[in-house]
């Protein structure tokens, strides 16, 4: 669609008269019309004008640039060549910094035309066009688009600038759906092809920094549908496609007005960045909803609003594109399969592996059918999917999803027949979601579409977060994916019904953004469901429960000292039972994967792991009857003894050793880790000190780095600081010192991807450096790095120390606060050194852009630090080492 170019813009004729008076400057001139048009594009822009107008304004004054220096070089008589736009500018469609690609066509040879050819290309580099070009004959043309499908899309997409139309004719006709590429393999290609771009996006859009053109709902999705439209029926525009009958007026505006969205989004993206970006970037996504009016309330922040809106728009998208495409499927690819029906029941059939209503009346006459079509996807796993029309009769009957319908037995019993099937919960509440039937028959869902978390913890918006987690639920069931994490495997088939660990997952977070305790919130609406729904009392108090205590778990395992027999009883108080505690565990690690496909790790898996067993074995012993610390003392012991039994290790040896333990070491290692300190220690000498000892994939699950040495102020910081140089993450950290004053210390180690280390160069690397440093320890401390991730920086953390006594064990405990960064942990261990704090133990968790660590403290004689002047001396003093 050309646009007319105002004299603002672009003063063609005030141009032409400079070009012929001043032909010796005719960069500079060229150079100028191109800037001072890009800057009053931009000025409008920003001043409110529509990005759907300018796209089309800045491919006219491509246009008109390209054909002025086109002439410079070329005869306009010339029937042998011509100039066209492909791709995006074939369209007539640039972004400020969109790639302009033409092709220069020529009937034969290009020989004759090689010089002028090369002196026109670099003309357009010196005026700052920075062009994509081919020099194609009608032949290499045609071979080139047999052979490559992005060649022959780009081809379809071209438009003649200058030269002979005869000759852009031909090149159509060749390269056309008769001759190359017909429409049923080139609708097979492209609909692969946007398969495997999806992919490359986890197949979904709800990404915490979206490509709002190659992503799924994108408008590349939208190109898809234009391109097939052009292939098959010819269509120039895609309101064509409501002259075939293919769209209706209603859709048809949905996508272009879903289109002129990502297209203002673009635009300022380009602008913004100063190049061509696709990456809704997070300082993008804050200045942009700034400049669009998007503000901030007592709710929920102006980008959050904006993301939204974005969000919902590429469902919208995704919608019509999922449509569209079973359109085109049904009208290209099967239009000569037998269409003979096969019929389900009186309101539904499949047709050529489809399912379809049996007419256009059923949602109308039988609305609870708007609930039994997913019920019939899931139960009849051969049907390929959903009919295009019946898509299009479901979005247009959404209205019947009222009060009356939520509150009919059958659409109840509907919904929760959904859940109990044995496979395709999570595909059909999917496409629930897609179709907007989930969000109109739990409107609370619907308050939660699209909705973002502008952090880096939560990496999908709250509806996509919820999806993921059902689809981990239903992984422990599916026994291919069982040694994934066999103990929930397991445990899915002890529990005695999964459909309500399912509705626990659909509650859990749907109360976000809503002001208030979001899981109290979740649990009222999960109890007032489930009770509508014909749940028993107990089912339905259960599934409240969870909803309440889903994070109590994660907490209990991330921020509290779990090898406390206190605090393991307390937590076995809390669930009550062993069904509570099943059902517990599995929401947990099917709601932390489902977070972010980077948060699960080993680590997080053994924490876990940990604590499930040590509450169920606290069940099984009577919550009346706790475990004394004594008795753990006793046991850990005595397996300890009897693994070292055949290493020669004598009882008085041992003895001997333990007795300059105290009693908190016992507590805090298992037995199998005792007879490996031990062992280690009892053949090592005090001159062989310090000792290093790893091990691969432990139970604490990462490499167990065990060091014992005299204890001195610098071990803390010497060690955080070269792990951190190593660029490995310490994921636990047990610092604990013997009678007699030697440093019994674990760290637990993880590499970049969350995985216990296994590079053996690096492994020994770390020992060496670890034995120069302990060795030496008034060696200078390692430097912590300094740079900050792109995300990270992109977040306001705020440095917040506070303290607590923790009194079981005499100690204090202190959480810190800050921005996550690399070399975090050595900056606090400065801290503490500078000031005389001692550490015994640091649980460290990291929640996106935020750390959140915890740190058990003593003065430097070992007492609990409660002084108000110390703990602002060590506020302080952190506050200042974290200071970027």
């Amino acid at each position: 669609m050309a646009a007319q170019l105002d004299e603002a813009l672009f003063n063609l004729p005030q141009f032409e008269s400079a070009l012929s008076t001043q032909p010796n400057k005719n960069i500079p001139l060229f150079r100028h019309a191109l800037t001072s048009a890009y800057a009053e594009m931009s000025e409008r822009f920003w001043a409110g004008r529509s990005a759907t107008e300018l796209v089309y304004m800045q491919a006219s004054l491509i246009d008109e640039i390209l054909s002025h220096a086109w002439r410079q070089f070329f005869s306009a008589t010339d029937k042998n060549i011509a100039l066209m736009a492909v791709g995006g500018y074939g369209r007539g469609e640039l972004h400020p910094h969109s790639d302009i690609d033409i092709l220069i066509l020529l009937r034969k040879s290009p020989k004759p035309y090689k010089d002028a050819i090369v002196a026109f290309t670099t003309f357009l580099w010196d005026i700052g066009l920075e062009v994509g070009h081919s020099v194609r004959t009608l032949k290499e043309c045609v071979n080139e688009a047999k052979r490559d499908i992005t060649v022959a899309t780009n081809m379809l997409e071209s438009r003649l600038l200058l030269g002979p139309q005869e000759l852009a004719d031909e090149h159509k006709t060749l390269t056309g759906p008769k001759k190359i590429w017909p429409s049923d393999r080139f609708f097979a290609e492209k609909v692969q092809e946007q398969h495997q771009r999806h992919l490359k996006f986890n197949d979904t859009a709800y990404n915490l920094e979206p490509n709002i053109k190659d992503g799924p709902g994108g408008l590349r999705d939208i190109q898809m549908i234009g391109w097939v439209a052009k292939r098959h029926f010819a269509a120039d525009t895609l309101h064509d496609l409501v002259k075939h009958d293919f769209l209706t007026e209603e859709e048809y505006k949905a996508l272009h007005e879903g289109q002129a969205f990502l297209w203002q989004i673009r635009y300022g993206l380009h602008l913004l960045a100063k190049r061509r970006e696709d990456r809704l970037l997070f300082d993008h996504q804050r200045t942009l909803a700034a400049k669009f009016g998007y503000q901030d309330d007592s709710r929920s922040r102006g980008v959050e609003k904006f993301m939204k809106q974005y969000y919902r728009t590429i469902m919208e998208l995704s919608r019509l594109n999922e449509m569209l495409l079973q359109l085109f499927s049904e009208e290209i690819i099967e239009k000569h399969a037998s269409a003979k029906p096969t019929r389900i029941n009186k309101r539904f059939q499949i047709r050529k592996g489809y399912l379809e209503t049996v007419s256009e009346t059923t949602f109308r006459l039988y609305p609870f059918a708007l609930l039994e079509v997913f019920l019939l996807l899931a139960q009849h796993p051969e049907i390929k999917g959903v009919s295009a029309n019946t898509i299009r009769l479901i979005r247009e009957h959404r209205y019947l999803i009222d009060a009356g319908f939520r509150n009919d037995v059958r659409c109840s019993s509907l919904f929760m027949e959904i859940l109990r099937q044995p496979r395709g919960i999570t595909q059909q509440l999917r496409r629930m979601n897609r179709y907007g039937i989930l969000a109109a028959y739990i409107p609370l869902f619907g308050n939660i579409v699209g909705q973002m978390q502008h952090d880096l913890f939560h990496v999908y918006t709250v509806d996509e977060h919820i999806l993921m987690v059902i689809r981990n639920v239903r992984r422990f069931t599916v026994p291919s994916y069982r040694n994934e994490f066999p103990l929930c495997s397991e445990l899915m088939q002890e529990i005695p019904k999964q459909e309500l660990l399912l509705l626990a997952a659909l509650f859990h977070d749907i109360a976000k953004g809503r002001g208030g305790d979001h899981s109290e919130l979740g649990a009222t609406d999960a109890a007032q469901f489930c009770r509508q729904h014909g749940l028993s009392e107990y089912d339905s108090h259960l599934v409240s429960w969870l909803v309440a205590q889903h994070l109590i778990m994660s907490t209990t395992a991330q921020r509290k000292d779990i090898s406390d027999p206190q605090v393991v009883h307390d937590f076995a108080c809390l669930v009550g039972d062993l069904n509570h505690l099943n059902y517990i565990y599995l929401l947990t690690v099917a709601d932390i994967r489902g977070t972010s496909p980077s948060v699960w790790n080993s680590w997080k898996d053994s924490l876990l792991r940990e604590l499930y067993f040590a509450t169920r074995s606290a069940l099984r012993r009577g919550l009346d009857a706790p475990v004394r610390a004594s008795e753990s003392i006793t046991e850990n012991k005595t397996n300890a003894r009897n693994k070292l039994a055949s290493q020669n290790i004598s009882n008085e040896a041992l003895d001997s050793l333990w007795e300059r333990f105290e009693d908190e070491y016992f507590l805090r290692y298992s037995a199998d880790e005792i007879a490996w300190h031990a062992e280690g220690i009892l053949k090592t000498t005090e001159s062989d000190l310090p000792l290093i000892m790893i091990r691969h994939a432990s139970v604490r699950g990462g490499t167990e780095i065990f060091i014992y040495n005299r204890a001195h102020d610098r071990m803390f910081a010497h060690i955080t600081g070269t792990l951190e140089q190593l660029g490995l993450t310490i994921a636990d950290a047990r610092i604990l010192v013997s009678k007699d004053g030697y440093a019994l210390d674990t760290y637990v180690a993880l590499d970049e991807s969350g995985k216990p280390v296994t590079d053996h160069f690096r492994l020994n690397d770390l020992i060496k450096r670890l034995h120069t440093r302990l060795h030496t320890p008034e060696m200078e401390l390692p430097k912590p790095q300094q740079q900050i991730p792109r995300q990270s920086k992109a977040f306001t953390v705020t440095t917040d120390v506070n303290f607590w006594m923790d009194r079981n064990n005499q100690r204090t405990a202190m959480q810190v606060t800050a921005r996550d960064r690399p070399g975090l942990l050595s900056r606090i261990a400065r801290a503490l050194l500078e000031c005389d704090v001692l550490l015994q133990n640091a649980k460290v968790a990291t929640f996106g852009e935020r750390a959140e660590d915890i740190f058990y403290i003593t003065d430097k004689d070992g007492a609990p630090i409660t002084d108000e002047a110390a703990y602002n001396k060590l506020r302080e003093t952190i506050q200042r080492n974290l200071t970027d």
